[in-house]
């Protein structure tokens, strides 16, 4: 699930982000990066994880393009929650993947960020 600081109505190219509220997010896709690379001792959940990461990337890549700003991409973060589940659902689901969904979003959110225009590496 996408965090609390997100929640809300409204489109998302309308709705910028204050550098409080980017750098919180920011910290929390690098919390999922972190969260996910401590299940590397499982490599079954692990590669699992990964796939589901790396499908949210693709799809990631449909809803913000490949020229975007962090600004941009934390908007989209947003709205993440609908289209991740019913990707991740459709296309890979594990056991309990609805609980990973959060971390799997962090992890993804936190790997795109790279390709921002204005990406500076904390």
């Amino acid at each position: 699930m996408a965090g609390p600081l997100l929640h809300g109505c409204g489109s998302l190219e309308s709705r910028p982000v204050s550098l409080d509220a980017l750098s919180l997010i920011r910290q929390e896709w690098e919390d999922g990066n972190r969260r996910l690379e401590a299940e590397r001792s499982d490599a079954r959940r692990y590669r699992t994880l990964v796939q589901q990461v790396e499908l949210v990337i693709d799809e990631l890549r449909k809803q913000v393009g490949q020229t975007f700003t962090l600004g941009e991409l934390a908007n989209a973060y947003r709205d993440a929650d609908r289209w991740a589940r019913a990707t991740v659902e459709e296309r890979a689901p594990s056991r309990g993947w609805p609980r990973d969904l959060a971390l799997v979003l962090a992890a993804a959110f936190y790997a795109y960020q790279r390709g921002a225009v204005d990406y500076l590496q904390r």
